[in-house]
């Protein structure tokens, strides 16, 4: 069966069918699923089955991978993948338990953050039936576009700082069990300033980059109007309209460009629900 992209009813995201990602892609069915990922923002995949070096010859096709700064939860075997899970073993995390919260945009903390991400469904939690550890999926450029055209004159221009220790400190707020950064990864992950909307290296698109999991602040700006601001674009972003949620199976790959969109994971799952995925990322360059 020839690769067919079937898209989503709505702004985000197309289901790719005739796909095997056990088998390697000829070149011309590699350029169709770019250009797909670029147009659509987030592919999926049902019913897949690789191994590690299936997946990681799969998303070469897309770019060079990123090894994660927390290596605690990289793959033992693979570095270029990195563990989601809620899963312990001799007490310890086997991956990242913090499967993304709060909505964000993969690696917003770096001063090239990641072009994208692919996921791997391994294991996915349920109850009754009903699948548990669904992901949404937003379009910071349909969002973008909706506003309104003084607005986003207003925005276009500003510049915002980015930390992933700002990520952490909320999750501690939340979360007194959760890991925090070691010395080492705060010295590699400072602060970076980025613009608050971004422009798509393929497309030209523009979409909002300031998220709820990275973003400080906003240069410039009095922190009262700074924090009014964040909060208006993080909330215009998560509307129902410009999302995709999905609900997850077992055999699920997904994969999303990082540029013009956020994501957001539902924890409402907990031991003995187990969730295993394995992620690659996808180098990328910085924000303009």
């Amino acid at each position: 069966m020839a690769l067919q992209i079937q898209p989503f009813d709505g702004v985000i995201g197309a289901e790719v069918l005739g796909a095997d990602l056990s088998q390697a892609f000829a070149e011309a069915e590699q350029q169709l699923l770019i250009d797909a990922w670029s147009k659509y923002s987030v592919l999926v995949f049902r019913d897949q089955m690789v191994t590690p070096e299936q997946f990681m010859r799969f998303s070469r096709y897309f770019g060079d991978l990123e090894i994660h700064v927390l290596e605690q939860y990289l793959h033992r075997e693979h570095p270029e993948i990195f563990v989601v899970s809620n899963i312990l073993e001799d007490g310890k995390n086997i991956g990242t338990p913090d499967a993304g919260r709060y909505w964000h945009t993969d690696l917003s903390y770096l001063a090239e953050p990641s072009r994208g991400s692919i996921l791997y469904a391994i294991e996915i939690p349920e109850d009754d039936g009903k699948t548990l550890g669904n992901t949404l999926w937003a379009s910071t450029a349909a969002a973008y576009e909706a506003l309104p055209s003084a607005t986003r004159d207003s925005i276009d221009t500003l510049k915002a700082e980015y930390s992933l220790g700002n990520r952490f400190n909320k999750l501690a707020e939340d979360d007194t069990q959760h890991i925090e950064m070691t010395d080492e990864q705060k010295a590699k992950t400072p602060s970076v300033i980025h613009p608050v909307v971004r422009t798509h290296p393929v497309t030209g698109r523009r979409g909002i980059l300031v998220n709820e999991g990275h973003t400080t602040h906003i240069q410039g700006l009095p922190a009262d109007e700074s924090r009014a601001l964040l909060e208006k674009l993080w909330a215009q972003c998560a509307k129902d309209e410009f999302t995709y949620r999905h609900e997850w199976q077992v055999g699920d790959v997904v994969m999303w460009d990082n540029t013009l969109t956020q994501h957001l994971a539902i924890c409402d799952y907990a031991l003995p629900q187990r969730r295993l995925l394995h992620r690659t990322t996808i180098t990328g360059d910085r924000p303009h």
